[in-house]
């Protein structure tokens, strides 16, 4: 059984820090790109970050860039989302997701068919 399991999301004051989990279970992990999507109140859900496995290719959307870092440790299934900076926007559900590889490779929706339930994100002031 497919499990992704997000965790360290929580309240954090703005200009702070904080790095998100996602424990990948169930399913053979290096088959897979990953990556982290968010979801605020009203809005679409959208990609943030995504991460090639067995690679160190990566791709963030522009929002993300230079504040946003997302790394993998491939001995533990574990992708990770490592945010700085923090602001009022930034306050959303994250969510960890899973692609196969080899039908390419972005931070659209649908290319991903593995999604974990969320943690939640609130920034501060």
């Amino acid at each position: 059984q497919v499990q992704l399991m997000e965790s360290g999301g929580g309240s954090v004051q703005a200009g702070g820090s904080v790095r998100l989990s996602c424990a990948a279970s169930g399913y053979t992990y290096s088959r897979y790109f990953m990556g982290w999507f968010r979801q605020a109140p009203g809005k679409e859900r959208e990609g943030v970050a995504s991460i090639y496995t067995g690679r160190t290719s990566t791709f963030y959307a522009d929002f993300a860039k230079g504040r946003f870092t997302i790394s993998q440790d491939d001995a533990k299934n574990t992708l990770y989302l490592h945010m700085n900076s923090l602001k009022l926007e930034v306050t959303s559900m994250y969510y960890c997701a899973a692609g196969p590889k080899g039908n390419g490779w972005n931070l659209k929706r649908d290319l991903y068919n593995y999604w974990g339930q969320g943690t939640q994100v609130t920034v501060s002031s």
